[in-house]
């Protein structure tokens, strides 16, 4: 039986903070002896300044504060700091001289490779999925402040006719890929979908989950757990206060689902359960091939522990990132630390010798992400941003500063790439696998009418292909009527659609 997503949030918020809500009124004695302890704590680490204002606190307000403190992992505190001092002080460091770009016996070419061998790989991925062995492992912590949009990013509708969210269409293209894998294979094997939501966006995710029936996914194959946070410092090292009852904190980036996921107990779910790969992905991309059976065959059958999708990058100067080997380990190396001669270097066939953008779209073995939990999870980097942070200032005031005053950590979900013992990488055709949302339509890109524009185009290119012809752009296939482009002969080989057309699942409301 599996865990019951349902309970298992509602379990793990219940339980943050469990050490003081086992009654409701502590004694003095209690709230005395946990003061002194915590007094002893931070006088260790010279954070002693968050407890200043401790005597002028409400009751509730120290058991608060209490409970902010009781969350700081002391033992990493130093060691973070110096780490992510570090990290400030090689910002703006290039490391042209140290790279190499990714050799091609390890990228493969989608728009290079014959479709027998892409057929090849599909196969295996998907007799994968029907034996169970496959999971989907979303990062969907992001609300939608970007977009004017108050809510959890998945939840976002960006205008199609079926008005599905990201959240649902991902969930459909599950379960339509259940159904190709037993079709194909015989015996139905359940893709699990583990979801990382934020602090903020836990309760919301699992309403609307809730509220939708999980869009036939069932309950106990979808479990929620929730991202880390780390706290700001100022630049001497000084833990801030957010009020004087609040350590001010921020999430501590995709890369901490790592230890989200270990915390959670979701590494032992997947053992349990006898998953051995997943397929991890933010929940921005609209056109997330999830749990890609090519990408899941080809990381198999090269017995890949570590593997990326990358897109060619458009441009020499694109804002993305690509992977590549710095100091003979794999990486991905931000557009900042590649200067610009390095960054316009071209091959003999004219494509850009760093070309590999990252798009947030890995693959892991189960047992890589156990090694990570075990033993290199606090070796991963730690990433600086230099932020305006409210805090509170000697006298009390709460105060929102002008100018940047401290910085806040984050990790990376790429940075165990250097982990890896075989690493590999698939480069799939931009229009078929990547489109961003991120900004409002007034940005013009990575915003609702791009990713809108970018499906329709795709599904319009799915039923041309098939045979079809499409008269318009407005143009959207619901998930259970094909994954991928599969399967659309019978429905529209040799018809003409009128835009806007709407291939739906059966009985089919399309215009036909």
């Amino acid at each position: 039986m599996g865990l019951n997503s349902n309970f298992n949030a509602q379990q793990q918020q219940q339980h943050r903070h469990s050490h003081f809500r086992n009654a409701n009124k502590p004694t003095a004695t209690t709230m005395t002896d946990h003061l002194k302890k915590q007094q002893i704590r931070l006088a260790q680490v010279r954070q002693e300044h968050l407890l200043k204002f401790f005597d002028e606190l409400t009751p509730d307000k120290r058991l608060q504060l209490l409970r902010d403190l009781d969350e700081l992992d002391f033992d990493e505190i130093k060691p973070n700091w110096e780490r992510a001092t570090i990290s400030m002080n090689a910002n703006g460091i290039k490391l042209d001289s140290r790279m190499q770009p990714m050799p091609e016996d390890q990228i493969l070419s989608i728009a290079r490779t014959s479709p027998e061998k892409l057929n090849a790989y599909r196969k295996i991925g998907l007799q994968q999925i029907a034996k169970g062995h496959v999971a989907v492992l979303l990062m969907a912590g992001g609300q939608g402040t970007r977009l004017g949009f108050d809510h959890p990013k998945g939840m976002y509708d960006v205008g199609l006719q079926s008005h599905k969210t990201l959240f649902r269409i991902q969930a459909e293209r599950i379960l339509k890929l259940e159904q190709l894998a037993e079709e194909a294979c015989g015996q139905r094997g359940r893709i699990v979908w583990y979801i990382m939501t934020s602090e903020h966006t836990m309760q919301p995710t699992l309403n609307y989950l809730e509220a939708n029936n999980y869009f036939g996914l069932l309950v106990e194959n979808v479990m929620l757990f929730e991202q880390g946070s780390l706290p700001c410092f100022d630049y001497d090292g000084r833990i801030i206060l957010d009020e004087k009852h609040r350590v001010a904190r921020s999430p501590d980036g995709n890369g901490g689902i790592y230890r989200a996921m270990q915390r959670a107990g979701v590494l032992d779910d997947m053992k349990r359960r006898g998953i051995l790969y997943v397929h991890a992905h933010s929940v921005d991309n609209i056109l997330i091939k999830v749990a890609d059976p090519i990408f899941i065959g080809y990381c198999v059958q090269e017995q890949a522990d570590c593997a990326a999708k990358v897109v060619e990058k458009s441009s020499p100067n694109e804002a993305v990132g690509v992977v590549a080997i710095v100091d003979n380990k794999y990486q991905v190396v931000e557009y900042s630390e590649i200067s610009q001669k390095t960054a316009e270097m071209r091959n003999a066939d004219g494509r850009l010798t760093y070309s590999a953008g990252n798009i947030c779209n890995h693959f892991f073995t189960v047992a890589f992400l156990q090694k990570i939990g075990s033993s290199y999870e606090r070796k991963l980097k730690l990433h600086v941003a230099k932020k305006k942070i409210p805090f509170v200032d000697n006298a009390g005031n709460r105060l929102t500063p002008n100018q940047p005053n401290g910085i806040k950590i984050e990790k990376f979900v790429f940075d165990v790439f250097e982990f890896a013992e075989k690493f590999v990488a698939m480069e799939v055709p931009r229009d078929e696998e990547f489109s961003a949302l991120k900004n409002a339509d007034s940005a013009g890109k990575d915003c609702p009418s791009t990713a809108r524009d970018d499906l329709h185009r795709l599904h319009r290119k799915y039923i041309e292909k098939a045979g079809g012809t499409v008269h318009g752009d407005i143009c959207e296939i619901s998930p259970f009527v094909s994954y991928a482009g599969e399967n659309l002969e019978e429905l529209v080989a040799g018809k003409s659609f009128s835009s806007p057309v709407y291939l739906s699942e059966p009985p089919m409301h399309g215009h036909l």
